[in-house]
C-alpha cells in the first residue's frame, strides 16, 4: 500500500498545491510568503489524502 500511496502522492500533492496557489492568487495575495504557504499546506494535506485514496483503491 505504501508504494501505491507514494505514487498517488505525487499526483495529489501537485494538484492540491496548485489549487492552493491559484486560490491565494485569486484572493490578491501576490507576495512570496502566501504562495509558498499555500503550496506547503497543499503538500502536507496530500499525505493523508494519498493514503486514504490508496486504501480505497485496494479495498
Amino acid at each position: 500500500m505504501f508504494r501505491l500511496a507514494a505514487m498517488l502522492y505525487s499526483i495529489i500533492a501537485t494538484s492540491l498545491a496548485g489549487a492552493g496557489v491559484i486560490a491565494v492568487l485569486t484572493m490578491g495575495h501576490v507576495s512570496l510568503i502566501p504562495i509558498l504557504g499555500a503550496a506547503a499546506v497543499g503538500a502536507v494535506v496530500a499525505l493523508p489524502v494519498a493514503f486514504l485514496v490508496a486504501k480505497r483503491i485496494l479495498r
